[in-house]
C-alpha cells in the first residue's frame, strides 16, 4: 500500500513538473482582451453597450451601428492557420432593442466594411477567423485608409509579434462623415450606421511575459496613431502617428485605464518614433 502510495505520488509530481515546464518553455499564452482597460466604462448604456466575445472586447454604439472601440490581445498564441471565413453577417447576440447591421448596409456605399479585430489577428481557428466577421466588429471605412494605410499598420505589428513581442491594441473612432470612393457621407442604410469622421488605434508592445499590466513600464513601446476617414489618405501610417493623451481628449476615454497613473502620465504624452516596418 506504501509502494503504491509512493508510486502515485511521483507520477502526480512528474505530471505537475511537466505541466510546469511547458507553460514556462515555448507556450505563449493568450492575454486578456481587456487588461489594459474599459476606455469608456463601458457598461448597459445602448450608446456604450459592453459586450465580451473570446476573441476580443468592445463598447458597441447601438445609435451608430458601429463599436465605439475594440480591444484585444495579439500574440503568436492567436496566430494560426486558419482560413480567412469571409462570412462577413449580422450579430445575433445584440440586444433585439438594436438595429442588427447587415452587410447589405454597406452595400453601394462606398465604404469598405472596415474591421477593427483584424482578421488576420485571429488565425488559429476558424471560429476565431469567422467571430472577426461579425458586423458588430466593423465601420464604414474607406477603402484606401483599409486596405493601404491600416493593412500597412496591421502587417507591421503582427511582424511586431514574430519579432518575440505580444501587443494589446485598442482601436476606435469618432466623428461623424468620411470621404469613401463614393464621395462624402455622413451615414449608411437611412440613417442606422454613422460613417465615422476619424479612426485612430493605441499599440502597447511588450516583450513576451506574464503578469503583462504589471510590466508596463514609462518606457514602453506605445503607438498611437489618428487618421482620417478619407480615400485621399497618406498609405504610410507613421504619418498618423499622435499621443494617446491627444486621442482621448477627442474621445473622452482612458484609454489605458488599467495601467498605473503615474506611468500613463508618461507613456501618453509621447509620440512613437520607432521603426515603421
Amino acid at each position: 500500500m506504501l509502494k503504491s502510495l509512493k508510486r502515485v505520488t511521483y507520477f502526480v509530481l512528474v505530471g505537475w513538473m511537466f505541466v510546469s515546464c511547458s507553460k514556462e518553455e515555448g507556450v505563449v499564452p493568450k492575454g486578456d482582451n481587456l487588461a489594459m482597460g474599459n476606455p469608456s466604462e463601458a457598461g448597459t448604456d445602448f450608446a456604450n453597450y459592453f459586450i465580451e466575445k473570446a476573441q476580443y472586447a468592445m463598447s458597441y454604439n447601438s445609435y451608430r451601428g458601429t463599436p465605439n472601440w475594440v480591444s484585444w490581445h495579439l500574440s503568436s498564441a492567436w496566430l494560426g492557420s486558419a482560413a480567412r471565413q469571409d462570412d462577413f453577417r449580422a450579430d445575433n447576440s445584440l440586444p433585439t432593442a438594436f438595429h442588427r447591421v447587415t452587410p447589405a448596409d454597406y452595400t453601394g456605399s462606398g465604404f469598405d466594411r472596415g474591421h477593427n479585430a483584424p482578421s488576420a489577428d485571429r488565425t488559429l481557428t476558424i471560429t476565431d477567423n469567422s467571430a472577426t466577421f461579425l458586423m458588430s466588429n466593423m465601420i464604414p471605412q474607406a477603402p484606401n485608409n483599409n486596405q493601404q494605410t491600416w493593412a500597412n499598420l496591421e502587417n507591421y505589428c503582427r511582424k511586431l509579434v514574430s519579432q518575440g513581442n505580444e501587443l494589446y491594441i485598442i482601436m476606435g473612432q469618432y466623428g461623424k462623415g468620411g470621404t469613401g470612393s463614393a464621395g462624402y457621407k455622413e451615414t449608411l442604410a437611412g440613417g442606422k450606421v454613422t460613417v465615422p469622421n476619424r479612426i485612430w488605434k493605441v499599440i502597447v508592445v511588450l516583450p513576451v511575459g506574464t503578469n503583462d499590466v504589471g510590466r508596463v513600464t514609462s518606457s514602453t513601446r506605445v503607438i498611437a496613431i489618428d487618421t482620417p476617414n478619407s480615400n485621399s489618405i497618406n498609405t504610410s501610417w507613421a504619418t498618423y502617428r499622435t499621443t494617446v493623451d491627444a486621442i482621448e481628449a477627442k474621445t473622452g476615454y482612458d484609454v489605458l485605464s488599467n495601467v498605473p497613473a503615474s506611468i500613463q502620465k508618461v507613456i501618453e504624452a509621447s509620440v512613437d518614433n520607432g521603426p515603421t516596418s
